[in-house]
């Protein structure tokens, strides 16, 4: 038994299948597939039941993964502890955000850095959905993104926690005679051309609003927030999404947008949260950060 074959068998039960699981891994599925076939040997229980649905654990499996997930656990806090005796953290932590509390994030990451210097940081910019599948595959350790009822079914092997809640408002030049308005109504929405952010979140909500008051003109989609600003700055559109992915007040005042409230009955809360993988071990930098996170917000 090795510590490999330990996180082959989490990320097996996480992923539902073998090829998916090696795919995420970046090993061969013939590696995998006989790594566990060994351990199952060595320990002489069947820890999966393999069919063409997926690869699901055996009652006995469950109990045996759960024990893995622990000894796992372990070991990382024992390297976090010893790596604490030596008053320094270090490591990579990997970030994918929803772009608009981008402004926060980089606080955050500034203030950290100055309590870990030694930590490398990558921040990406990424839909909801793109970070969860991130996540899956090991290719960033946490995420920040918006969290909704269809999102959260999606989420089988993930932790979440929010972080704020917010709501839908509209993004308008401030030029425009609606940033004089507290607020608009669903119909007057449907006289006025729109920029979406490229969002799981956004396009569900969309669909839902026109659903009820009839189709919107879109003028065009992107993940690029650029040329969202630009098209608003220009007086060509306004926008939709939630309140904390604009900018505070300042900053909007400098892009020329006015944030204001989108008259909808029983809007549903939008959260902004923070998402990691089930799987796998929740380590030192990743807490300091989500703390720092935390009182910053």
């Amino acid at each position: 038994m090795n510590i490999e074959q330990l996180e082959y068998i989490i990320e097996v039960t996480n992923a539902g299948s073998l090829t998916i699981a090696a795919q995420n891994m970046h090993v061969t599925l013939s590696a995998i597939s006989q790594s566990i076939s060994a351990l199952e040997a060595e320990l002489g229980i069947s820890l999966f039941t393999r069919s063409r649905l997926g690869t699901i654990p055996t009652a006995e499996g469950k109990i045996i993964i759960k024990k893995a997930a622990e000894v796992l656990e372990k070991l990382q806090e024992l390297k976090d502890e010893a790596n604490g005796f030596s008053n320094t953290i270090s490591g990579e932590l990997r970030i994918a955000t929803i772009p608009g509390p981008m402004p926060l994030l980089v606080n955050t990451v500034t203030n950290f850095k100055k309590d870990y210097p030694n930590v490398k940081i990558e921040i990406f910019e990424k839909g909801s959905q793109e970070i969860l599948d991130d996540i899956r595959q090991h290719k960033i350790d946490m995420g920040l993104i918006i969290l909704f009822e269809d999102l959260v079914h999606k989420s089988s092997g993930f932790l979440l926690e929010p972080l704020l809640k917010g709501k839908m408002v509209i993004g308008v030049n401030r030029n425009s005679p609606l940033a004089f308005n507290k607020s608009i109504t669903p119909e007057e929405l449907l006289n006025h051309s729109l920029v979406l952010y490229k969002d799981d979140y956004v396009e569900w909500f969309m669909k839902q609003f026109t659903a009820v008051y009839g189709s919107v003109d879109i003028l065009f989609t992107t993940n690029h927030t650029d040329a969202i600003q630009k098209a608003i700055k220009d007086g060509l559109a306004i926008t939709v999404g939630p309140d904390y992915s604009f900018a505070n007040e300042s900053t909007l005042l400098k892009k020329d947008i006015v944030m204001i409230d989108l008259e909808v009955p029983k809007q549903h809360d939008v959260y902004f949260a923070w998402v990691r993988s089930e799987g796998k071990h929740y380590s030192q930098i990743c807490k300091h950060f989500i703390t720092k996170l935390k009182h910053e917000l």
